[in-house]
């Protein structure tokens, strides 16, 4: 007789990946400053973040092309074991870059286990029961971003830097037995056709060549190495291209772009994911640039737009019950938009309690928005292609953040030093950064402070209004889809 899978257990189990795998960056920034102190390499700090997208973003579409090809079941437990090597290596390391090449280990684990979770989420509920059990998976973000700075500092005080990646060890060893022994899936006969090696080299080297284009772009500005990146990125995704229309079992198949629901709901999760990453970087620099509060203010006005992040999934889940889900994308992409201009209309003088009401509105906008699009990527596709689907939902928002990051740095640093140039406040290259830590801060000459914030406020706002540009685009995208009902029937 077969077993069935363990409903509850498994889902347990993806909820749990989910924040293992969410806690990761809050994580790592609290013990930063421990971690550099120990190591040093400061010059290089960065890329213990940026290699960890990199690798993740780059392996993502790959493994979700092998969860439909062989199973959810072994890439889940390939991809959490070679997290839990990753964590290993990165407790063990010595110097900065051993820490960066365990980190790459960590992200290429960490690229199989989000997007296969949420395809095993697509196959263990139905249509009505999929937005509710995926809003009570993204509050594990939520839960992380205020729980993640609390229990970094904790280890690191109590025990060492090291215990935020050993951590990571028991609970992937529990999940691996969990998926082992309560997921069981269906034996479905597939046509053995050779895997799309081309394809796969081509889609890889291009997000590595775009992604650290974008990243280099973000650090040194435009260069001769960023532009080679750039257009070599577009050279490979032509290759890519035609790689699979000659392929007989390609890694994403062009037909799903022929879909007009599909395309849009990924583009809008893309820009919605470039607009989240301008409030997350951009706020706690207001509260702290501009009206001179602590680091931990930055953060806490943050926190009810993870909070009610569910909220606005629990909404999705429902309406899309009672609408059609393009509908429910735009009401999102609107709240979320709403949001974005009653940043933008914040005046100089704002207190920050105000920042709370509107970290709530984003959130509740893009928590509709996020569960919307990976539903509607879901169920444009048949069951056979559910992995890529769910995996390249997850790879446009990585790319969307990526890319973001660095046109929002280019932008607020182009406004600063064109308004510092044109009041020749002073020679100082450096007095940006100084301005935006509270502590050195206090160091700058009082008469400069106000003005020096006046400049950043402006810088700021340029961000905002391009983030909100980006959502605006998005609802516009909606409009040309044209489908007479994807209503979800309970």
């Amino acid at each position: 007789m077969e077993r069935k899978t363990n409903v509850t257990l498994v889902t347990i189990s993806v909820f749990i990946a989910t924040f293992m795998t969410a806690i990761e960056g809050t994580i790592v920034t609290t013990a930063m400053p421990t971690i550099v102190g120990s190591l040093h390499g400061m010059e290089i700090m960065n890329w213990v973040f940026s290699i960890y997208l990199l690798t993740n973003a780059m392996l993502t579409p790959i493994y979700g092309k092998l969860a439909d090809k062989i199973g959810r079941k072994p890439i889940f437990i390939f991809g959490t074991l070679l997290f839990i090597i990753g964590s290993l290596f990165c407790g063990l390391s010595q110097t900065m870059l051993g820490l960066i090449a365990a980190r790459a280990v960590q992200g290429m684990g960490a690229g199989a286990m989000m997007p296969v979770a949420l395809t095993i989420i697509g196959d263990l509920y139905s249509m009505e029961k999929r937005a509710k059990v995926l809003g009570l998976n993204s509050s594990a973000w939520g839960i992380a971003s205020v729980f993640g700075p609390l229990a970094g500092g904790f280890i690191v005080d109590a025990l060492s830097w090291h215990w935020i990646f050993f951590i990571n060890v028991p609970i992937g060893l529990l999940l691996i037995v969990l998926i082992w022994l309560y997921l069981n899936e269906p034996a479905i006969e597939r046509e053995a056709k050779p895997m799309d090696i081309l394809g796969s080299f081509s889609l890889m080297l291009t997000l590595v060549s775009l992604l650290l284009g974008f990243q280099l772009l973000g650090d040194q500005g435009i260069t001769p190495l960023v532009i080679g990146l750039l257009v070599g990125s577009l050279l490979l995704l032509g290759l890519f291209v035609a790689a699979e229309k000659r392929a007989k079992d390609p890694v994403i198949m062009l037909d799903l772009f022929k879909n007009p629901l599909f395309v849009v709901v990924n583009i809008a999760a893309a820009l919605a994911s470039g607009f989240l990453m301008g409030i997350d970087v951009y706020i706690p620099m207001w509260m702290q640039g501009v009206l001179g509060l602590n680091a931990a203010v930055g953060g806490l006005v943050l926190a009810p737009l993870s909070l009610v992040w569910m909220v606005g999934s629990f909404l999705a889940s429902k309406w899309m019950t009672q609408m059609s889900t393009i509908w429910v994308l735009r009401i999102g992409l609107l709240i979320a938009a709403v949001g974005g201009a009653w940043l933008y209309l914040m005046p100089f003088h704002s207190n920050f309690l105000w920042f709370f009401a509107i970290s709530t509105v984003i959130g509740v906008g893009l928590g509709i928005t996020m569960t919307t699009s990976t539903v509607s990527a879901q169920n444009s596709v048949s069951r056979e292609q559910l992995g890529v689907a769910t995996s390249f939902n997850t790879l446009v928002r990585t790319i969307g953040q990526t890319v973001m990051v660095a046109v929002f740095g280019l932008l607020i640093n182009g406004v600063m030093q064109r308004e510092l140039a044109a009041t020749e406040l002073t020679n100082d290259p450096d007095i940006m950064n100084k301005l935006v830590n509270p502590q050195t801060a206090k160091q700058l000459d009082a008469t400069l402070i106000t003005p020096l914030r006046k400049i950043l406020y402006d810088g700021l706002h340029a961000v905002y209004l391009a983030g909100l540009l980006l959502v605006v685009i998005a609802l516009c995208l909606t409009f040309f889809v044209r489908k007479k009902s994807d209503r979800i029937k309970q």
